[in-house]
């Protein structure tokens, strides 16, 4: 089966209250000749928000409760995709796109490895993106009180703030500074109301083996292929000494040509040592003697390689990796990272 053909998926995941459901809402009323298929899910003998979205002609909806998807992860979200995949097929269940929104309790762990441990799932759809819904006007709070609202966070490739219009702005830069302490590679957007354009947060294939690896301040985004600005500083150990109790944060690797074996032998100790930790990580290596750009991406101990895109020019080739984890020996890791440096 060609990608092509594979059906997206995205996760809607963020705290209670985050604006989940006004999103999709927003969607549905902007977004025409396309049928959105929705997985709802909540704690609970009774799903609350599925009553609150606007059903029309091009919104079909699946009830979870009990938290399922994020509870079990071989379980009834399995079923339930292979189920709809073959509705799909003999016509019974038409649509183009699917949506899974998760309980504002959910740690997406669970449901993002869904779509790669089960072989028939990897094959016939294709997961797009993490989108993560922030209520600035909360969110502090709720990174104090709850930590899954920091895992929401760590996994997200699209942060979408809510809520701003509710707080000045000297509010919206604390929340955007331990917002990028936790994520800096996820871009963010700004909804009002919901109002945000659906090429901000669909079709943006997060989880395509490509070339791209960015990473963020905020709303303003260095790419890959240029030098890291001299005022960005990756977050390191001294992050631990701040104040805020969150423990998860980004990282980030930085070095020249990479000999490939010894690159190998490192992400393979990573993985088995702190796979568990790691939430999602991504690398864009430069290999001696090896023409194309290593792609490196995972979601804890489920990781993938490729050859991307062909260097063009010898001062591009640099090699980065961004991890978004809980607490690492960032010192002694960055030293290890160093040591794969190919000879000259």
């Amino acid at each position: 089966m060609t990608e092509s053909s594979h059906l997206p998926v995205t996760i809607l995941t963020g705290f209670l209250g985050s604006g989940k459901t006004t999103l999709i809402n927003y969607l549905l009323n902007h977004n025409q000749n396309e049928k959105i298929l929705i997985i709802e899910n909540e704690f609970g003998a009774v799903n609350v928000d599925s009553g609150l979205l606007k059903k029309n002609a091009n919104i079909e909806i699946v009830e979870m409760t009990n938290g399922c998807i994020c509870c079990n992860v071989q379980g009834e979200l399995t079923q339930a995709l292979h189920q709809l995949h073959q509705k799909r097929l003999n016509g019974t269940v038409q649509f183009d796109r699917l949506i899974i929104e998760t309980t504002g309790l959910a740690d997406p762990a669970p449901i993002v490895q869904t779509f790669f441990i089960d072989d028939f799932i990897r094959e016939t759809i294709q997961l797009d993106a993490v989108i993560t819904l922030v209520d600035c006007e909360h969110i502090l709070k709720q990174l104090d009180e709850h930590r899954v609202a920091s895992l929401q966070l760590g996994f997200a490739d699209r942060i979408i703030l809510t809520k701003t219009d509710r707080i000045d702005e000297e509010q919206k830069q604390t929340a955007l500074d331990r917002i990028n302490k936790i994520n800096n590679k996820a871009k963010i957007f700004v909804a009002t109301k919901g109002q945000i354009p659906k090429h901000q947060w669909l079709d943006i294939h997060s989880f395509d083996l490509d070339d791209e690896l960015e990473v963020s301040k905020g709303f303003f985004v260095i790419n890959s292929k240029k030098p890291l600005t001299s005022d960005f500083k990756p977050i390191n150990s001294n992050y631990a000494k701040q104040s805020w109790n969150d423990d998860i944060c980004s990282y980030v690797f930085e070095a020249g040509e990479l000999d490939l074996k010894k690159i190998g032998a490192f992400t393979e100790q990573l993985i088995e040592q702190y796979g568990n930790d790691m939430l999602r990580y991504k690398g864009v290596l430069a290999i001696k003697d090896q023409p194309q750009r290593l792609i490196v991406q995972g979601v804890h101990k489920v990781v993938g390689f490729d050859y991307g895109s062909i260097w063009e020019k010898p001062n591009e080739r640099i090699s980065r990796m961004v991890i978004i984890s809980r607490k690492l020996p960032f010192e002694e890791l960055k030293q290890a990272f160093l040591e794969t440096i190919a000879e000259e």
